[in-house]
């Protein structure tokens, strides 16, 4: 038996309300927070448990409501009393102008009319109800006339008040809406779906409606929904503004998050301004929207003009272009990337989406097409927003013919025929002829001369395409044969520029073992992974003969490092590459000692501040070639921080921990004495 609550319980109670109710509306509808999550999560447990030992302080609109609880709900049949009629719908600008003449015959007007541009939101439209500010009562829009009973739902949604806010709250009011998801809530909902393998949405607003329609709030509570405003409605009808606008400024005013993109203007020239705005704008907003809105302004008007049997008179919808459409994957092929990457494309029946006509669509890895079962034959849904490439989202299975295909990974590559190779718990496949395959060639190219690899100065990506759209360079052997009157027939190579190409190509021939396994760019193998192996085996003959076994020796080479590895020099077309390298001159350096005999073997060090001689980078290698590893943060087991000019929260935490610290000074005599000068 709990205990009454004392005046304190009841006044602390009603306070608690009011502040996170307040603290509510300023994150959730102003984007304007005045206190940080974990001091509202404070105020909100306590209020919890303050109504946990006293009952009687609940209310329907206590902010604990939004939780949601564990019974189910029912969704009872709910009749509107105001019919929640749908909007005609206009495809082009002639359309749209056709309404306004039509609104201007009835009218006997040749004025111009005002009208509110409201951004169509894609998700579901919903009735709310309050009696005395408080909720009372939410309903779908159903077939217009009758929807579903959805209260316990709606209270979980953050931007829906459980209180009009303000004094002067109308005794009943009905307000109308759109809920919907945020783009960046539904991938992280299909995402999490999707890691507990469960089905995913095909776009927001299937899954804001399946959300709303949850048999438990307490799911419906997880889920990422907001809700705007676009209508209201008073029993007293006198009491209504004499415009939709004000009528919407009003809303706002009790609490409801309205559309920021609505605007009000004059004439039906400015509603196609609001529109191509609009469209322009529809990529780059949070949610998904398809269309925009345009109802006359003045209450009286759309009370002139009325209503036909199933829409107003005095409202309509200029619809974007579809961003989903259905069509069936005649077939599938497979592309390789610039980094090697094998991705399915779906060859479609072409159709037209997204204001363009679509006729291929990214299928993405074999692990996609496995979850979405996809197969040659099948009917689809393609979506495409802008500048996204088009993909499928969904197979529509129930159509699917007796003679569909199962889709499988090719053999090897469909450019070069080298092996393709898929690491266990990767969803990539990919060609293992980095150095040779013609779909790979250029990035293979930009590693090669990139500034921590061989730092071919002047090798710019501009000239790697110019070399490899010319036909003068297909592998990075090539680089060695080119001669300076390869170069200079080229545009804007003149002929000091082209003699500082070949020189800077010239000066890559002898590159040290670590940096010229690095250049190769075998997939994981970084600096410190190359670094690391190069040390272990000291000649490049030793690492291509390693098995995957004596890979892993390595320090930080496990098994999918040592697969890449593996595969790399498994491969003909590299092993003729890496040949050419050699006729063409290039010699790399073997490592003239090991590991063990390196003074700084199995110690950490950290750089922090500005080196008067060397740069950062430099001062890594000197200590790497010693052994060391360099690591980004201090800890108990860092042997040693070199604390250059501007050092800061790292030198802090060396003096701390007691680790041994070396200035500038005494860092370039420490080199000299290993010999680095």
């Amino acid at each position: 038996m709990t205990d009454q609550p004392t005046p304190n319980d009841i006044q602390r109670a009603e306070d608690l309300r009011q502040r996170l109710t307040d603290h509510n509306y300023r994150y959730y509808v102003l984007d304007d927070p005045q206190i940080p999550d974990a001091e509202y999560d404070r105020l909100f447990r306590e209020l919890q448990a303050l109504e946990q030992a006293h009952p009687s302080l609940k209310t329907p609109d206590s902010p604990t409501r939004r939780v949601g609880g564990s019974a189910e709900t029912t969704f009872e049949a709910v009749t509107h009393r105001i019919p929640m009629l749908s909007l005609d719908n206009a495809f082009s600008d002639d359309e749209l102008r056709d309404f306004d003449r039509r609104i201007r015959d009835r009218l006997k007007s040749d004025d111009e009319v005002e009208y509110v541009c409201e951004p169509k939101l894609d998700g579901l439209a919903v009735s709310l109800h309050y009696e005395n500010g408080v909720l009372l009562r939410a309903a779908t829009r159903g077939d217009g006339y009758t929807g579903e009973d959805i209260t316990e739902n709606i209270r979980t949604i953050p931007s829906v008040p459980l209180r009009l806010r303000g004094n002067r709250v109308p005794g009943l009011v009905e307000v109308r809406g759109e809920v919907y998801m945020p783009k960046s809530g539904f991938e992280k909902l299909n995402q999490s779906l999707t890691a507990r393998g469960e089905k995913t949405f095909v776009n927001p607003r299937n899954a804001a409606a399946g959300s709303l329609r949850q048999k438990k709030p307490s799911v419906t509570a997880r889920r990422p929904l907001e809700m705007c405003a676009y209508s209201v409605a008073l029993e007293d009808e006198s009491a209504m503004p004499p415009t939709h606008w004000e009528g919407l400024e009003r809303v706002k005013n009790w609490g409801f998050r309205t559309n920021p993109e609505m605007r009000l203007v004059k004439g039906v020239e400015a509603c196609l301004g609001a529109y191509r705005d609009l469209l322009e704008k529809r990529n780059d907003l949070p949610y998904e929207i398809d269309g925009i809105v345009f109802k006359v302004n003045s209450l009286a008007l759309q009370q002139q003009l009325g209503f036909v049997s199933r829409a107003p008179r005095w409202a309509i919808a200029q619809k974007f272009p579809a961003q989903e459409e259905l069509t069936v994957i005649e077939d599938v092929e497979f592309q390789v990337g610039r980094t090697g990457a094998i991705t399915p494309v779906a060859r479609l029946k072409p159709v037209f989406v997204g204001g363009v006509t679509v006729s291929n669509a990214t299928l993405h890895n074999m692990d996609e097409i496995q979850r979405l079962d996809v197969r040659i034959g099948d009917t689809v849904f393609v979506r495409r927003a802008g500048d996204v490439i088009p993909q499928v989202v969904k197979v529509l299975v129930e159509r699917r013919p007796d003679s569909a295909e199962v889709v499988t990974l090719p053999p090897d590559c469909p450019v070069c025929h080298s092996d393709i190779v898929q690491i266990e718990g990767e969803a990539v496949a990919r060609c293992s002829g980095g150095l040779f395959c013609p779909a790979q060639r250029k990035e293979a190219i930009r590693h090669y001369a990139s500034r921590k690899a061989l730092d071919i100065e002047g090798l710019g990506d501009k000239w790697i395409d110019i070399l490899v759209d010319r036909g003068l360079v297909t592998t990075i052997a090539d680089l060695y044969r080119l001669k300076k009157s390869d170069l200079t027939g080229l545009e804007r190579m003149g002929d000091k520029s082209a003699s500082n190409l070949i020189q800077a190509i010239d000066q890559s021939r002898n590159p040290v073992l670590w940096k010229f396994l690095y250049a190769l760019g075998i997939r994981e193998v970084g600096e410190a992974t190359a670094k690391a192996v190069a040390s272990h085996f000291g000649s490049l003959e030793a690492i291509s003969q390693a098995d995957e076994e004596s890979l892993q020796a390595v320090p930080d080479v496990g098994p999918i490092v040592a697969g890449h590895i593996r595969s790399f020099f498994d491969q003909t077309h590299n092993n003729e590459t890496l040949q050419a390298l050699k006729e063409a001159g290039v010699q790399w350096q073997e490592e003239e000692i090991t590991a063990a005999e390196k003074p700084l073997k199995g110690e950490t060090w950290v750089l922090t501040g500005t080196l008067s001689t060397m740069t950062r980078d430099e001062a890594k290698a000197h200590l790497e070639s010693l052994g060391a590893k360099v690591a980004g943060s201090v800890s108990a087991k860092t042997a040693c921080v070199v604390a250059g000019e501007a050092a800061g929260s790292k030198l802090a935490k060396a003096e701390q921990l007691g680790v041994k610290v070396l200035g500038d000074e005494a860092f370039i005599e420490f080199l000299t004495r290993h010999g680095i000068a």
